[in-house]
């Protein structure tokens, strides 16, 4: 019965070892964005359960920025970075400044820019420029890092290469660098491997998705959600990209699962990152 006892008390020991270990990398929590519209304590504890320990903000759901980092610090959870619209950081580069200094978070990202319909043009490009810039230098003058998201839209073609390519050579990497996006990188049929190659420091931020086999390509930014799969069972390459990406510079990286079965596919994509070599 001792025996019993004491082999019953190791097994609970080294699974709670395990329900501890830190993830290896961090987590978009709009993942959950329908768990956390539902119940933001719980699913904040089921984060911090999986095992994650830096986290990329997008909204508060219906908290105060105190509150949200109250619930962040009592989970151990830290955020790394937290989103900022493009029209705030054109018009209001305090509120933006603000938020992130109440989460605490060292980076802002900017997902999207302002285009018609599918098609980006230079002109979007060129205003996008003068406003990320502006808005990087008076982020980066107050101790905070700008990335702007890729978003695929970016990878339609311009004169010899495309408008990341435009982008890239125009943004200034003193106040504004990238956060990858790996399926926005596939999805226009770019290989974020080759990317990372060329454009060494510039990505400091990284989205992992993964992508379901046969998905049609696109350069529109948009795509069914349901086509994100568990980290290692698409065709965007994650293996390799994990290979590459610290060697080129890339400092945090964040799961991010946009399919209704993200909460399901979490502990596989977890798995998958923790035995890569």
């Amino acid at each position: 019965m001792k025996r019993y006892i004491l082999l019953t008390s190791l097994l609970l020991l080294v699974f709670i070892a395990q329900a501890q270990k830190a993830a290896p990398v961090g987590l978009q929590l709009y993942s959950f964005r329908h768990e956390f519209a539902k119940d933001v304590p719980g699913t904040m504890a089921k984060v911090k359960q999986l095992g994650f320990r830096e986290a990329e903000i997008a909204g508060t759901y219906g908290l105060s920025l105190t509150d949200f980092r109250k619930l962040l610090d009592q989970n151990g959870i830290k955020a790394i970075s937290t989103g900022a619209s493009y029209e705030d950081l054109d018009n209001n580069v305090p509120k933006v400044l603000a938020e992130a200094k109440a989460l605490g978070a060292k980076y802002v990202t900017c997902a999207w820019l302002p285009h018609a319909g599918d098609a980006f043009t230079i002109y979007d490009a060129d205003r996008a420029v003068d406003v990320l810039n502006t808005a990087g230098r008076l982020l980066a003058d107050n101790g905070i890092t700008f990335c702007y998201h890729t978003h695929g839209y970016e990878f339609q073609p311009y004169q010899n290469g495309t408008f990341f390519d435009y982008l890239a050579a125009n943004l200034n990497p003193k106040y504004v660098n990238f956060e990858m996006d790996v399926f926005w990188v596939k999805a226009p049929g770019f290989d974020p491997v080759a990317l990372l190659q060329k454009f060494p420091k510039r990505f400091l931020l990284m989205h992992l998705k993964d992508r379901k086999p046969g998905t049609p390509d696109t350069n529109t930014g948009h795509s069914d959600v349901e086509s994100n799969v568990t980290l290692g069972q698409g065709d965007v390459g994650i293996a390799a990209i994990m290979k590459q990406a610290k060697k080129s510079g890339v400092k945090h990286f964040f799961i991010e699962d946009e399919s209704s079965r993200a909460m399901e596919q979490m502990p596989g994509s977890l798995a998958f990152l923790e035995g890569l070599k």
